[in-house]
């Protein structure tokens, strides 16, 4: 059954992964592109602009961090700018809140399940996304057992990405 399998997404997708980076900004803004036509839904500048600073970099950027760089483009914006675009990202399934950070990235998989599960590097800040299948399936099987109905999941795990565990740990020897 192939929904049980558990799985990963791309290894060019993981934050710590050697990518064209470009590359993935433009994929994103393509796919975003195309699922708010098939929906009748509007990506407007203003939108489109926030989506592609939340994926300029492959960790989490807070709100008002986005309004900061919204403003080199638009000296006068507000932050409800800033935050109706996210809330309409998040609505239309392309971008994610990571709570942890209180902080939002680009999703991967638009239109595909919003379930997520999302790597954090406590070094460096760095964040990807897994797409397990299998945590999904356990998590909503465990759930049903006392009645609850699971609508959305998302599951945020710290640690050290490979960069940051391959580096030599800082010199601590005290003289």
């Amino acid at each position: 059954m192939a929904d049980q399998q558990d799985t990963l997404t791309e290894p060019r997708e993981l934050a710590w992964q050697p990518d064209d980076h470009w590359q993935c900004v433009k994929r994103a803004l393509r796919e975003a592109e195309q699922l708010c036509r098939s929906r009748g839904a509007r990506l407007t500048p203003v939108r489109k602009r926030v989506l592609q600073r939340v994926w300029d970099s492959h960790q989490p950027v807070g709100a008002y961090t986005l309004l900061d760089q919204y403003r080199e483009h638009d000296a006068s914006a507000a932050p409800p700018t800033v935050y109706r675009a996210l809330g309409f990202l998040m609505e239309q399934g392309l971008g994610h809140r990571i709570a942890s950070r209180n902080a939002f990235m680009g999703y991967t998989h638009p239109g595909h399940s919003h379930d997520g599960q999302f790597l954090i590097c406590r070094s460096c800040g760095a964040a990807a996304e897994l797409d397990s299948a299998l945590v999904r399936q356990v998590l909503r099987q465990d759930a049903r057992k006392p009645g609850f109905q699971v609508e959305a999941q998302t599951i945020e795990i710290s640690g050290l990405c490979a960069n940051c565990s391959a580096s030599p740990a800082p010199n601590t020897t005290r003289i």
